[in-house]
């Protein structure tokens, strides 16, 4: 039986296909989403769907997916879109399974992004941010924050994103700053918090410190320079003041080092600028280091910087290549001996700028260092701990023993927060001939500093050779300016400071730093994908002290007095003014005028105490919101079950979320981590303007609708960088309109269920089939919600609508859905499956494809209030039936021959129905032929007639390959053609009072007439 109706028989007066229980719906084959999905969303806001899911809820387990917010400044972009699905995905399964699983939406709203963009506006209209009042600023800010707030909620709601929009958590309310507020405070109370100086990233564009995650890498081209430090004949600053020596270094009384006398050590940078603050030159004993000697001699004609005669400390791999890059001939040098880490620990340099301005008369020893290889460059690394991290750490690392050896271990300043050159770079500073060289201007371009220190170098006779490189170097993620490393005060957090067991009721045991605590909470939590745990393991064992101080206005300040050494002032009393007023007035109090007589009050010497102006880094906002949301929210709980951000986040989010609680609590305040990747055009390119293939969410909803968008997300990998265009969404829109006219056609069936049960010991083997599918699909659906994996879950779920319902099962009841009697057990034990895969369908989809399932469950039971009030249904036990399946696995792989042999007929035009056949089967198995004999085969394979037969068939037999040892003979169906269901039987016409009809038909209209529903 096929959906078409047959005529009208002339004979009898009856119009058949009124007979027959045809599909009927209201339900649209087109779904018209980008018009319908509005009102669906309109609905419900008028009944507070939000609010009925939690009264629904009430009283059960809680599951808290607790959001990463996202930045307040501007459109969602298909990133957000892809996050917020995945989560909306997440809380509407578990909710759907028996948890309150509360969505609270929340947002960043502090920092430089936002200040950045107010800057422009004051630009723009010829305004100075210096001249205004601070707080009159950061009202603009808050106000600009604000908007977005609103706009980007109306965009996640339109995603189809549940959650608590009328009341989300901001970290610029002021209840949020109060306690972000506090959690800073906790730290300086028990001594984490300390004002240091170190070199961290800076963006002379924006004039603040940056974090890793505010930082990204673009190709950019750098100076680069081969430069001769002369060892120091008398060995100033070589033999320690003590016997014993230190590690690294000779002891009193080691022979001279006399064989370098005269001699340069070399170093190569990509960094010239940074040569004024160069304060030693690192080397490692993993290294086979020579002396050479050019012999190759001057040529006026090809002048060049290496002279003949000079004597030159390089690594042995790398000679070749600095010899050829200061243009020494081939052959044009010797090796003259081996020097050895030893004879390297026993000399001082020069600086190659010694005596310009009267400075940097110095001297610079080698240390060693673990960072040193000879991959590139000289194999000694230039040692400036004013502008690197790795100089930094090996500088400190032999601070006592340099300061034992008489030099100075103090580090300098020589660059400024404007990127100009201080008086800590002599004859670069402001004292210099047309003022301070620069390195970076306003715009982020190249300033004047690399040219003037590679002129002074030259005129020194320091400078061996110079090129240029293209290599990846940091940008701040939102002028997109290269950032230098610059040495200044800021206000850190010790990872390596011990606790003693500070903030959580275990007793301590072993070592108990933020850095071995935070490490054993990645080890507790689960992370998906599993690779996350190592990646974020890594970050943080390698990762130095925490900077928390930015250099900007708008955010929560870091509010605390300290004196003139940084030492904090430790008082309860105090905090507590300060938290109070933060909590009435927000942030904006500690920037109030009399803000420090009034928090410090009369207990305390105003003029030793120091208001500190710096702002907490906005990631110790976003990573104190476990603290103000969930844990002063009755709806959520502390920790989250789930955080949900995008890989990134493992620097980001993730990561300053486990320090601030490790810190605080001893924990994370997560028991899992999953991540997404990023979005890229069909190609895998990354999205950007200029390319012009930039997907955005508003787009894709104006013209598919958010349910495709939907679909996307959740039949894609997530766990790598996905794909998405126009060609991806045109595939996402052809199965969605598969499972839409899956859905479509159970709805118009349904229409005609009267909601008569049948017992499953009474039930046809296929409807038995279906149920036991269903019982093995509702684990493959939980399991894949529990474990994240929405990809098989959509795969699974089409592939059954497509494959086991619509080819399959549908196809075959179809002839009895359509033309059995009222009171056929087939017909009803159909109706009553066809309306379990709905209902299970449905609801499985709803998380999914929340507007879709909606529209679909509001057909089936229009006096529902909502499908996401709905818990996934519970399968019965008995319906598993594991033989039952195996069973018809091996029917359905006759069948597949069956289906092939007809289809063949039908592409040579021998038959036009598969109901015009009456085909034989031949099955070599004898058990598998009698299996197929146990079942109506001619309704199986919708034919009008069928022969199994044992054997292997004539060698002219319809085959597959894949289905051994059964082929197919056609043979035409012999009978008349039933004028209401279009069979072709025998007995077609022995009925006397339907002499049209087959029997089954006959009686199915004369029970029709019985009650009254036989129409002429």
């Amino acid at each position: 039986m096929t959906d078409q109706s047959p005529t009208r028989d002339k004979a009898e007066g009856l119009d058949y296909s009124k007979t027959l229980f045809l599909p009927r719906t209201e339900f649209p084959m087109r779904a018209g989403l980008p018009e319908a999905e509005p009102k669906w969303i309109e609905r419900w806001e008028g009944m507070d769907l939000y609010k009925r899911l939690r009264e629904e809820a009430a009283g059960r387990p809680k599951y808290v997916l607790h959001d990463g917010p996202p930045y307040a400044n501007g459109n969602l972009h298909i990133g957000h879109a892809l996050n917020k699905v995945l989560k909306d995905v997440i809380t509407r399964s578990f909710q759907m399974r028996g948890r309150d699983a509360n969505y609270v939406p929340g947002w960043d709203c502090h920092g430089l992004p936002i200040e950045w963009k107010i800057e422009e506006q004051y630009r723009a209209k010829g305004r100075n941010k210096d001249e205004i009042p601070i707080n009159e600023f950061r009202r603009e800010c808050r106000e600009f924050a604000q908007h977005w707030v609103g706009v980007q909620s109306a965009e996640f709601r339109r995603l189809g994103v549940e959650g608590d929009f009328k009341d989300p958590y901001l970290t610029m309310a002021f209840g949020a700053e109060s306690v972000i507020a506090g959690e800073l405070l906790k730290f300086a109370m028990s001594g984490q918090l300390y004002r240091g100086s170190k070199p961290v990233m800076w963006s002379v564009v924006e004039r603040t410190a940056l974090a890793e995650a505010e930082v990204e890498y673009d190709e950019y081209e750098s100076d680069t320079v081969w430069v001769a430090f002369p060892v120091r004949a008398d060995r100033s600053g070589f033999v320690p003041a003590f016997s014993g020596g230190v590690s690294g270094f000779p002891k009193a009384g080691q022979p001279d080092p006399s064989p370098l006398d005269g001699a340069h050590v070399v170093i190569w940078t990509t960094t010239p600028w940074t040569l004024p603050g160069n304060r030693a030159i690192a080397y490692s004993d993993r290294v086979a280091y020579g002396l050479y000697e050019v012999t190759a001699p001057d040529d006026a004609e090809n002048p060049r910087w290496a002279k003949h005669g000079m004597r030159l400390v390089l690594a042995d791999a790398l000679s070749a290549d600095v010899f050829a890059k200061s243009r020494v001939p081939e052959g044009g040098f010797r090796r003259l001996r081996d020097v050895s880490a030893a004879d390297l620990s026993g000399i001082v340099c020069d600086h190659p700028l010694k005596g310009l301005s009267g400075g940097y008369d110095f001297a610079v020893p080698l240390i060693p260092g673990d960072h040193v290889t000879d991959d590139a460059g000289t194999g000694f690394v230039h040692t400036a701990p004013s502008h690197g991290r790795e100089d930094f750490d090996v500088w400190t690392e032999h601070r006592r023993a340099l300061e034992a050896r008489g030099i100075d271990a103090a580090i300098p300043f020589p660059v400024d927060d404007e990127g100009f050159y201080t008086k800590d770079a002599p004859g670069f500073g402001p004292e210099a001939e047309g003022g301070p060289a620069r390195v970076i201007d306003d715009k982020g371009k190249k300033g004047d500093a690399n040219k003037r220190v590679i002129e002074a170098l030259i005129a020194r006779g320091s400078l061996l050779a110079r090129g240029r490189l293209k290599h990846q170097y940091p940008h701040s993620w939102r002028s997109k300016k290269p950032v230098i490393f610059r040495n200044t005060p800021q206000w850190f957090v010790h990872m390596d400071k011990d606790l003693k067991g500070y903030g959580t009721s275990k007793p301590a045991s072993g070592t108990d730093t933020l850095r071995s605590r935070a490490l054993t909470a990645i080890a507790d939590t689960r992370f998906v994908p599993a690779a996350g745990q190592n990646r974020l393991h890594a970050m943080i064992s390698d990762r130095p002290d925490w900077v928390l101080s930015r250099q900007r206005a708008w955010g929560v300040p870091i509010c605390v007095f300290a004196d003139e050494n940084g030492e904090i002032l430790k008082d309860e009393a105090v905090n507590a003014r300060i938290l109070d007023a933060f909590a009435k007035e927000g942030a904006d109090a500690w920037f109030a005028d009399g803000a420090k007589e009034r928090f410090l009050g009369n207990e305390h010497d105003g003029t030793r105490w120091t208001m500190v102006r710096d702002i907490l880094d906005v990631w110790f906002d976003s990573g104190s919101t476990h603290a103000f949301c969930l844990e002063k929210r009755p709806d959520l709980k502390w920790p989250a079950d789930l955080y949900l951000e995008g890989s990134d986040q493992h620097r980001g989010w993730f990561h300053s979320s486990l320090l601030e609680s490790c810190g605080t609590r001893g924990r994370a305040p997560y028991d899992a981590v999953l991540t997404h990747g990023f979005v890229m055009d069909e190609e895998g390119r990354k999205m950007s303007k200029s390319l012009g293939n930039v997907v955005t969410p508003q787009e894709v909803i104006k013209q598919s609708g958010a349910d495709i968008l939907r679909l996307w997300v959740v039949s894609s990998d997530y766990s790598e960088d996905l794909r998405l265009g126009k060609t991806i969404l045109q595939t996402n829109v052809d199965s969605y309109r598969k499972l839409r006219n899956t859905m479509r056609w159970m709805l118009g069936t349904l229409a005609h269920d009267e909601g008569k049960t049948v017992p499953l010991a009474e039930m046809p083997e296929l409807e038995r089939l279906m149920l036991h599918r269903l019982a093995e699909l509702d684990g493959l659906v939980r399991a894949g919600y529990d474990a994240f994996d929405f990809k098989r879950i959509s795969r699974a779920l089409l592939d059954f609508c497509v494959v086991e319902l619509s080819a399959f099962y549908f196809d075959i009841r179809k002839d009895a859905l359509y033309c059995d009697p009222l009171s056929s057990t087939r017909r009803q034990a159909a109706l009553q499956v066809v309306g379990a895969i709905f209902d299970h369908l449905t609801l499985w989809l709803a998380p999914l494809l929340p507007f879709t399932a909606e529209e679909a469950w509001l057909s089936r039971k229009p006096d529902a209030v909502s499908v996401h009030l709905e818990q996934f249904r519970q399968v019965p036990a008995e319906w598993r039936d594991e033989a039952l399946a195996k069973r018809w696995a091996e029917i359905r792989r006759v069948r597949r021959v069956v289906l092939g042999a007809l289809e063949e007929k039908r592409r040579d035009k021998t038959i036009g129905s598969s109901l015009e056949a009456a085909p034989t089967v031949f099955v070599a198995d004898a058990g598998l032929a009698e299996l197929c004999r146990s079942v109506d085969f001619a309704e199986v394979a919708i034919t009008s007639a069928i022969r199994i037969e044992a054997g292997e068939g004539p060698a002219d037999a319809f085959r597959i390959p894949e289905v051994a040892g059964v082929s197919v003979v056609f043979a035409r169906a012999e009978g008349q053609k039933c004028a209401r269901s279009w069979k072709i039987l025998p007995e077609v016409g022995s009925d006397p009072e339907f002499p049209d009809v087959t029997p089954r038909d006959a009686e199915a209209l004369r029970e029709l007439r019985a009650a009254g529903r036989l129409a002429a």
